[in-house]
């Protein structure tokens, strides 16, 4: 099942959602009202807008009053409907994020997708669909992406036309306007859970089983230094986010991410954010930078968002050097592609290491890769959990532990009826847990029957 197909199932109407049905196109007259109607409101209202001491419910209370008040003056002839749907698209555009706030509400929905005014995409249950949203030019969009980047300290504009921030509930966003966007600003926003997920919901969703659970528990609780791989979109950071969970309340932890999207529960949490450079082309500090700090900081355990460059390196550095039960993510198709790109990365570092040297730092560093796919139904998945041994000669030698069985087909829906299965194969690391006095009993690494693949495209 989906990593977020319960929540379809549960409320396939939440909020009132309807992908084909989601806003109506307005006529020209209706929206010119409300460009006039919305700047009347923020002429009005001014820094009341951003006075952080009124409550939400003030604020919100507030601007209803001067709308009621500045329709009352409007002399068009209005249904209720049009008048009700004008009220809800200006309170929207000014307390809200306009015509996606709607969707950004719906709980079945986990991605949001504008590819300019016209074209608003959604996922849901894995799937991208074509929503009716629209915004009323490029300057409409352009508004809302500003003010999104402005709660977060950040800026977008010409001289820097690229953006990564986020939202106040931790949702993922990226922006690209013009001149790098052909076709009106882009919005890309990644929607995180209020309620995040847990291991037993991962087991549910069938993303992975109890074994291999309580194996991914024993890891993370015998402080082996675990990648999450996978590609865009996979579930990496919603995995390593469960696999935190599972850090024990009394160790001091350190998380480092581009933008913050983590959502420990543990007390003991210090959370670090890059921060992009100013209007002069200074004050960056990158990723890197921040995970050299925090090796200063007396960490138990750290926690790197994503290795996208030369924190490969540091981060390696801190694996070899007594810092273990470390976890990060990294964009690999295969565990076998993810030793491949951390080498990659490694050399972006910008020292002239030779490969033997880096393949040994990164086998004597990372215990195990988790794989996360995601297959042609939209499912998220681990497809495989490996076990680096070490090196024989120049090669960095591992060992799946778990794969999923892709021989099982499909049903009669599309959907894949394989599930994740022991190899019977026991990595070399168990001893180590066992000494750790974390045993794993014969029933979590019994071997189950492959089944026998008949062949064509995953």
């Amino acid at each position: 099942m989906s990593l977020y197909k319960r929540l379809h199932e549960a409320n396939p109407q939440a909020a009132g959602f309807n992908a084909a049905t989601a806003v109506k196109r307005r006529d020209p007259v209706i929206d010119e009202l409300r460009q006039k109607i919305h700047h009347h409101l923020i002429d009005e209202l001014g820094p009341i807008l951003y006075d952080k001491r009124l409550s939400e419910d003030d604020l919100r209370r507030r601007v209803h009053e001067q709308l009621h008040a500045a329709l009352a003056q409007e002399r068009a002839p209005l249904s209720a409907a049009d008048k009700a749907q004008l009220i809800q698209d200006v309170s929207d555009d000014i307390l809200g994020y306009g015509p996606i706030d709607r969707l950004l509400r719906t709980d079945d929905i986990t991605e949001v997708m504008v590819n300019g005014p016209d074209m608003v995409f959604v996922e849901k249950a894995g799937k991208v669909e074509k929503t009716n949203a629209t915004f009323v030019d490029d300057q409409h969009l352009r508004r809302i992406i500003d003010k999104i980047v402005a709660q977060v300290g950040r800026r977008i504009d010409e001289a820097s036309p690229l953006c990564d921030a986020r939202l106040p509930d931790g949702s993922r966003v990226n922006a690209v306007i013009h001149p790098l966007a052909i076709g009106g600003p882009f919005l890309t926003i990644r929607k995180f859970s209020k309620d995040p997920f847990q291991i037993d919901d991962l087991i549910r969703f069938g993303t992975l089983n109890a074994a291999s659970a309580r194996f991914l528990q024993a890891m993370v609780l015998g402080k082996l230094n675990v990648i999450v791989s996978g590609g865009t979109g996979t579930g990496k950071t919603t995995m390593l986010n469960v696999l935190s969970s599972f850090i024990p309340g009394d160790e001091r932890i350190v998380t480092v991410e581009d933008a913050k999207e983590l959502q420990l529960h543990q007390e003991h949490v210090l959370s670090l954010e890059a921060r992009p450079p100013n209007i002069e082309g200074k004050g960056a500090i990158a990723i890197r930078d921040l995970v050299k700090n925090t090796l200063r900081m007396r960490p138990d355990r750290i926690v790197v968002g994503e290795c996208r460059g030369g924190e490969a390196l540091d981060m390696l550095q801190a694996m070899n050097t007594g810092h273990d039960g470390s976890l990060t993510t990294i964009h690999a198709n295969t565990a076998r592609d993810c030793m491949a790109r951390l080498e990659t990365l490694v050399l972006m570092a910008g020292y002239d290491l030779p490969i033997p040297a880096i393949r040994h730092q990164v086998s004597s560093a990372v215990d195990c890769v988790v794989q996360i796919g995601r297959l042609r139904d939209g499912s998220r998945r681990v497809v495989s959990i490996t076990e680096v041994q070490g090196m024989e000669g120049d090669t960095i030698t591992m060992q799946d532990i778990f794969m999923f069985d892709y021989g099982m087909g499909v049903d009669e829906h599309g959907r894949f009826k394989g599930h994740l299965k022991a190899t019977g194969t026991r990595p070399k690391f168990a001893e180590k847990l066992q000494d750790l006095g974390i045993r794993l009993g014969p029933e979590v690494f019994q071997p189950e029957q492959f089944a026998r693949r008949a062949g064509g495209v995953r």
